[in-house]
């Protein structure tokens, strides 16, 4: 079973198998160099009534270095849409592929490229730049200069940039997004604040063509999807959730170097749904002025302020080494 990075599987397992000995749970990674070949990490798997523990060879990963097998693996995970159980239900119907289409952008992502003297990532030519003042405080405030909302939906032939550019999304629309990989490794792309549906995906250029091969009625609803190299994978997402959300690449080392881009959602009425600015914001950048003075006193009889925080920084800092060094796909077998 092939997991990407930034996404996470249940399993039901029928314990049918004879019980003479336990059994290896094996996960490895894959599509990458041979200097990983003994980043293998083993569990066991062991019968109440097993007569010995588990022996002999690790078991192989099959399709290894195919990725064909990988993505017809992907095209094969279905939604049970004959199950009696809750599902996303965009614009009050299941049936998302009636939904009319309102937004296109194909986006495509390169190997690193030197812009300006140093090594960038880019989607459609334009690496993402953190502006000084936050995305949220410039919009709800209405600063301008801060970002624009320019991200154009589909490669631009044209010398790569860094940029503050941003998806202008409708407000309830529904966007079809397909993710162009042509870089030489398997990238995967999370979206925040949405689960989309993953429809398509295929070794080649995403052509108009490609919707003939759409599944259009159950495809799995995801916030992270994988994107092979060489290949494409399309979603559609129905844009119900006003705000500023992150599309970005998961490998770190792509986010870090800007493949990342925000996407717009405004509610044209008063939205009720979105959180007001809490009253403790900090202000920076171009708000720097409307920055309060704050307290920073602390009764020490409770304790120290960092020990409440300290096991999940700390779990947050091993998360991000851990992906940091296991940026790949991984695959479970038992």
């Amino acid at each position: 079973m092939d997991i990407h990075v930034g996404q996470s599987y249940s399993f039901l397992v029928t314990m049918d198998q004879n019980a003479t000995t336990d059994y290896y749970i094996v996960a490895s990674p894959r599509f990458v160099n041979s200097s990983w070949d003994r980043a293998t990490g083993v569990a066991i798997l062991h019968y109440s009534n097993s007569q010995g523990p588990a022996s002999g060879p690790l078991p192989a990963i099959t399709g290894q270095d195919d990725p064909s097998f990988s993505m017809n693996q992907a095209r094969s995970i279905r939604w049970n849409v004959s199950a009696g159980a809750a599902r996303p239900n965009p614009q009050g119907s299941f049936r998302y592929g009636d939904i009319t289409v309102t937004d296109v952008y194909v986006i495509l992502n390169r190997p690193p490229e030197l812009i300006n003297g140093k090594w960038r990532t880019t989607l459609n030519g334009i690496s993402y730049l953190p502006p000084s003042t936050p995305l949220k405080l410039a919009q709800q405030f209405k600063v301008l200069g801060v970002y624009k909302l320019d991200f154009p939906n589909k490669f631009m032939n044209r010398p790569p940039k860094v940029d503050t550019s941003l998806i202008n999304g409708t407000f309830k629309g529904f966007m079809e997004i397909i993710f162009q990989n042509n870089d030489t490794t398997v990238q995967t792309y999370h979206m925040d604040g949405y689960a989309f549906f993953v429809v398509g995906m295929d070794f080649g250029v995403w052509t108009e063509n490609s919707r003939s091969t759409y599944n259009k009625w159950d495809g799995v609803a995801r916030s992270t999807t994988q994107v092979f190299p060489g290949a494409w994978t399309a979603i559609l997402v129905s844009l119900d959730n006003a705000g500023i959300w992150n599309l970005r690449a998961e490998n770190l080392n792509s986010w870090y170097l800007g493949q990342e881009v925000y996407v717009q959602v405004v509610n044209p009425e008063i939205d009720y749904t979105e959180s007001s600015l809490p009253q403790n914001a900090i202000y920076c950048g171009l708000l720097s002025s409307l920055q309060k003075e704050q307290s920073h006193k602390f009764d020490f009889s409770k304790g120290s302020p960092f020990c409440s925080n300290s096991r999940v920084m700390l779990a947050m800092l091993l998360l991000i080494l851990i992906e940091s060094f296991f940026f790949s796909m991984w695959s479970v077998v038992l």
